[in-house]
């Protein structure tokens, strides 16, 4: 146990030096939320990958493939494509745009893209921002407990809190710069636990050719990638709703953040191979993982959860006490809390954008300049920080028997679902206009607790929407409100982007086409 503390001491140790070496880079607004807009190649594609991969990579998709088999690939080639698109299609044309209107957040984006005369889609932005960030922070936080209490016998709420306040101590210090810098060396850490650990598991297992043969004898829908429902309508959901999870990457803030940041288009080309290839191993990995435990730790017929945990959550942390030693072990413990980490700094430094740039500073008090708030943006990082640890704190208590992989979802589908389908009207649908984009927004907002909390429970058509899950169907219908009020309530002359914009965007679409 004292080998784990210490090798966990080096590494928090590192994350404090990590924002002490920002600090000194952060001299106004600019700085503590886009870094400058000077960010590289490397730091912004392993970010975005961090950021977008969270502890559910780790914990969750890990204990999907060992509940669900190897229709949990399905993941793998939902994030794979939007990753892809997000990278290659919208990446650089948004970059164009944030540059010309000079924006530093997506909702200074968004209303100098329509050239608002209101800052209606501002606020809105903001609550929305305000209400599913600290949402998915708590899920984080979470997952932060949750970690410490199965590698380290920490008491869960103990955990959490000791996560919490290293994560907060260094992105209170250094802002955007700490929390990329920080990503950066998590996402490395990431990706190489994740992709050593099938392959050290694959060779400590003595009969690795009868791996999907074991699979199929402990339960048969395991090896059925098509799904295991007798309604193959229920199976199509199920993939459906595996594969859409990649929508959430099409345009959500915390991600998108990363291309206003980056330093020119040059970069988004050499950083769009990072990525693809960082998801297209890591995610495969986590999926592997589960096969592997599952197979390892469970005997024929056994309910997984008795071994694994709720969801197969703790099959990575049994694979990893059966494949190495105990230093090794340390090393990893660092690899599932920089999985977590590397979002929370994100996605808390996204909410303090939205409160303090977003809303107090362009609706209440425009004449205050940037350097004003660079203190209050700390301050309110902080209170938006202990918001979601009260969530967090509250779900587990009334829960218990709750996965990361879903709560996590739910985060992650509000800010998809509400930003994405704004995004890509933005950047591919010259007539979409303002009314529309509000329209999008708020249907999306209210779609992803109207699915999950009202549709779902329905009979009939609840459990194939239970199957699909809230995003894509919240997606679906953003989309859709988008364009109609759009058709009913048009871009005038006067509200046409300005100085030609849509031929910047049309022209880079088919530059990369």
């Amino acid at each position: 146990m004292l080998t784990k503390f210490i090798v966990l001491g080096i590494y928090f140790a590192i994350l404090f030096f990590i924002g002490l070496m920002a600090s000194r880079r952060v001299k106004g607004l600019s700085d503590f939320y886009v870094g400058g807009k000077n960010i590289g190649y490397w730091a912004a594609a392993f970010s975005a990958r961090a950021t977008g991969e969270s502890g559910w990579l780790l914990l969750g998709l890990t204990g999907m493939g060992a509940i669900a088999g190897l229709s949990a690939y399905w993941v793998v080639v939902g994030e794979l494509l939007g990753v892809g698109i997000s990278w290659w299609f919208m990446a650089k044309p948004f970059k164009r745009l944030t540059d010309k209107y000079e924006s530093i957040t997506v909702p200074d984006f968004l209303e100098s893209h329509f050239n608002a005369k209101t800052h209606t889609i501002r606020v809105l932005a903001a609550v929305a921002l305000a209400v599913f960030v600290v949402i998915y922070v708590s899920a984080q936080i979470d997952a932060t407990g949750k970690a410490f209490e199965s590698l380290l016998e920490l008491n869960y709420f103990t955990g959490a809190l000791l996560g919490f306040f290293i994560v907060l101590a260094y992105i209170f210090i250094g802002g955007f710069v700490a929390a990329v810098w920080s990503d950066l060396f998590q996402g490395i850490l990431m990706f190489l636990g994740l992709v050593t650990l099938p392959v050290i598991a694959w060779w400590s297992i003595t009969n690795g050719d009868g791996i999907v043969s074991g699979l199929h004898a402990i339960d048969p829908d395991l090896t059925n990638i098509w799904g295991n429902d007798p309604n193959p309508w229920m199976n199509i959901f199920a993939i459906l709703g595996f594969v859409t999870i990649g929508l959430g990457f099409l345009g959500s803030p915390q991600i998108y953040v990363r291309f206003i940041s980056i330093k020119n288009d040059s970069e988004i080309d050499k950083g769009k191979w990072v990525a693809i290839i960082f998801t297209l191993l890591t995610d495969a990995a986590a999926v592997t993982i589960g096969l592997l435990g599952r197979y390892l730790f469970t005997e024929t017929g056994q309910d997984p959860e008795v071994i694994l945990g709720t969801g197969g959550e703790d099959v990575i942390i049994q694979l990893i006490e059966y494949s190495f030693p105990t230093i090794i072990i340390a090393i990893y413990i660092a690899i599932i809390l920089s999985a977590i980490m590397s979002t929370i700094d994100s996605l808390l430094i996204l909410a303090s954008s939205a409160i303090t740039r977003d809303f107090y500073q362009k609706i209440r008090r425009p004449d205050l300049k940037d350097g004003d708030l660079t203190s209050m943006s700390r301050y309110v990082t902080l209170v938006m920080a202990l918001a979601a640890l009260a969530i967090a704190m509250a779900v587990a208590i009334l829960t218990p028997d709750r996965t990361v992989f879903w709560f996590v979802i739910f985060g992650w589908s509000g800010i998809a679902a509400t930003f994405c389908p704004v995004t890509i009207l933005c950047l591919f649908w010259k007539p979409y206009s303002e009314k529309g984009a509000i329209a999008s927004m708020v249907t999306g907002f209210l779609c992803v607790p109207l699915f999950k909390f009202g549709i779902m429970e329905m009979e009939g058509i609840g459990p194939y929407i239970e199957k699909l899950d809230v995003l894509a169907p919240s997606f679906l219908c953003s989309i859709l409100a988008g364009i109609l009020f759009t058709k009913l309530y048009p871009k005038q002359v006067d509200d046409n982007l300005i100085d030609n914009s849509d031929d910047l965007i049309y022209d880079s679409f088919k530059d990369q086409t």
